[in-house]
Order: structure tokens, then sequence, then C-alpha cells
């Protein structure tokens, strides 16, 4: 598959892939902080932005994850090794990389993946699902909903730890993608489970926001757990999907975890 992307800046190639029903501008706001220093690429899932949709199959991770790997594979010069990011899916899917040893380096930012128990994990299903709900009943008014920034705010606040730092068109088409994304439905049936034995060989960061309403904090604890190697941090006043409540932080998170350097590259 053919996915939707874009490639900016110099230096070493650092990818960044987004969560669910999330698409590759939402990284828009740390490229200008980025791309002095890296050869960023932004990219569309499958299912998601202008990729084109998800091929058919019970296993929607397995899926994803070979159609991420061997994008990387294409975008990435020859000879060197790449650093991935990612966000909430987006960081589930870059740490399985990092598991099989396919990156130079790992970031993830409130990663999928680490749910306590299958309790745990319903609860973020059901989680989604309100908010879905909620979003589909809007109907034909969202846009008129969004542009009131009061209620613009109260249906992003579970997203964003400063949710008035979201443009009206970014939140109206957020919105959009909630309510209609399929990839959404078929991750609720998926284990997430990380491939096994982990590599311990590639550097781990991960950063999870302090009042992510979606992925709680408390999951951060089980990190290293499953990577052993990780550096786990905890950002205060930061949500789910961090880029837009702190650029600069983020930025440097991203460009420190992109500075690890693991085994050299195959030649």
């Amino acid at each position: 598959m053919d996915l939707r992307h874009d490639v900016a800046g110099v230096g070493p190639t650092l990818i960044l892939v987004h969560g669910i029903a999330d698409r590759r501008q939402s990284w828009a706001c740390v490229l200008d902080q980025l791309t002095p220093y890296r050869r960023v690429v932004t990219v569309d899932l499958p299912g998601h932005g202008e990729s084109a949709a998800l091929s058919d199959g019970d296993d929607v991770l397995g899926l994803l994850f070979d159609e991420l790997t061997g994008f990387v594979r294409s975008v990435t010069p020859a000879g060197e090794r790449p650093h991935i990011a990612g966000n909430s899916l987006g960081g589930w899917l870059a740490l399985a990389m990092a598991a099989r040893g396919e990156v130079a380096s790992v970031t993830a930012l409130s990663p999928a993946g680490f749910f306590v128990n299958h309790v745990d994990q319903r609860l973020t299903d059901l989680t989604f699902l309100i908010l879905r709900g909620l979003t589909r009943a809007t109907g034909s008014r969202m846009p008129k909903t969004m542009s009131l920034r009061p209620l613009r705010s109260a249906s992003l606040a579970p997203f964003y730890g400063h949710p008035s730092r979201v443009s009206y068109e970014d939140a109206v088409i957020g919105a959009h993608s909630l309510a209609t994304n399929a990839v959404l439905d078929r991750a609720r049936k998926a284990t997430f489970d990380f491939p096994a034995p982990v590599d311990p060989e590639v550097p781990v960061t991960v950063a999870w926001g302090r009042r992510d309403m979606i992925l709680p904090v408390y999951r951060a604890r089980r990190v290293r757990s499953v990577f052993p190697q990780a550096r786990v941090m905890v950002l205060p006043g930061i949500g789910h999907v961090p880029m837009t409540d702190d650029p600069e932080l983020i930025s440097t998170i991203l460009l420190g975890g992109s500075s690890a350097l693991s085994r050299e590259s195959p030649g």
C-alpha cells in the first residue's frame, strides 16, 4: 500500500506515527523544531487521513504493523536505521518495531498496549464508545458545535490537556474521524500484545501525559515489565495527544529520544 506521507528536514530519519482516528497533520506543531535536526517523515496509517482503507483481516494490528514496517523500509535511505516515534496506537506500533529490532530508537507518547488486565482494556474501549456516540449524536450540528469555544473545549478535553490550543478546523476534522473511522471498530478486538522476545538493544523512551483521560498514566508503571531498557517520564499538565499541549517540550523529547544510538545499521 502506498501510504500518504510528507518528508521535510535534514539529518537522521525520524518517522512520526499518529494515533487511532488521527492523521499525519497532528505532528505539524512540532515540525519547525524538528526539521533543522532530523529528516522527518509523517505518515497517514491505513484507514486514516488520505491513505487507503486497511485491507480485510481479523488481525488488525498485524496488518497495520506489516504495512508500517514496509513503509518505514521504503522511505529510509539505504544503509540507515531509522528512528521512530508514535502516539497512542502509533506508540504501540513504534514499540512493536523496536521489539523486532527494526529501528534505531523509539519514542512513544502515551502508547497503547499497557493495560493492567482485560477489564482495564474494556474501560478504554468504553471510553471510545461513549466519545464516538456523543460525537455522532451531534450529526449535522457538529461543525456548529465546534465553532462554540466552550463546547469545543469540552469535547476535546478527553484528548488534550489544553484543548483551547486546538484550532476549529482541526477539531472538526478530528470529530469527523472519531465518528467514522473504521479501524477504530476493528481495533476494539485487538489484544495489543507486543512481539516477543523484545530486542533489548533498541533505546526506548516513553513519555506519558499526567492528564491523559484516554490511556491513564497509571499504565506507565507497566512499561519496564515489557521493555526493561525504557526511560519512562510523566509529563504534568499534558493530555493524551501531547503535541499541541506543549510543542517545545514534545520536540525536545523527540529529539532526545532519537539521539540514542543502537547497534550499527547492517551493511
